[in-house]
């Protein structure tokens, strides 16, 4: 879904602002690039967020961006679709940030609702890079049936393993998500299945960043 999103100089880090030498375990809050942060999507594309079937958003605060999709569901058994058991998103972000800064995504909130019969397995998955780069940070949270609840999953990187952007190199930042769902052991005509929705769908993934002065600046 293409369009830009404005980000005022009030976005919060979830880490402090500093230089590259002060890195610390124990990151504290501090004031972000005064400048207008602008966050341009390029592209959501996949299975799991067809066209017209996302939304992407800056919260009330400025502290983050969020996704909220409306047909990101894996689903297996009865008489789910053979390929229905994996569905995937992939967001191409383009971002803007003032000169003399760079960022990274500090951490991920993912919410949804499961219904894994027992004997039955789910997992959700994201990896994150930066175009052009092999330096590729993923997580994966599984879940184990009997399971019918909403779920929530968090990923969070530690200071010195936060992938930066390249200073003065416009580089795409690009966020792929993964459902799977696997039938296991459980009967072939139960239905299994995993949302990043919720029931009413109003249920929103969310992107926290983190921002750093560039050497030299």
């Amino acid at each position: 879904m293409p369009g830009g999103l404005l980000l005022s100089g009030a976005v919060a880090a979830l880490l402090t602002t500093v230089l590259p030498a002060q890195h610390s375990s124990s990151p504290v809050f501090d004031d972000p690039p005064p400048d207008k942060i602008v966050i341009n999507v390029a592209t959501v594309n996949g299975s799991g967020c067809p066209q017209g079937t996302t939304a992407v958003a800056v919260s009330e605060d400025n502290t983050a961006f969020t996704v909220t999709y409306s047909a990101y569901l894996a689903q297996v058994g009865g008489n789910s679709d053979p390929t229905a058991f994996r569905k995937n998103c992939q967001l191409n972000l383009v971002v803007h940030v003032p000169q003399g800064f760079t960022y990274a995504i500090a951490s991920a909130d993912y919410r949804g609702f499961a219904s894994l019969q027992r004997g039955a397995s789910g997992a959700q998955k994201a990896s994150y890079y930066f175009q052009g780069s092999s330096n590729t940070t993923s997580k994966n949270h599984p879940f184990s049936g009997p399971y019918d609840d909403n779920w929530q999953a968090n990923d969070t990187t530690e200071v010195a393993q936060l992938v930066w952007a390249p200073c003065g190199v416009q580089r795409n930042f690009n966020i792929n998500t993964e459902l799977r769902v696997s039938a296991g052991s459980s009967s072939s005509s139960a239905v299994s299945f995993m949302t990043m929705d919720s029931t009413d769908g109003d249920i929103s993934t969310v992107y926290h960043m983190a921002w750093e002065h560039c050497p030299g600046s």
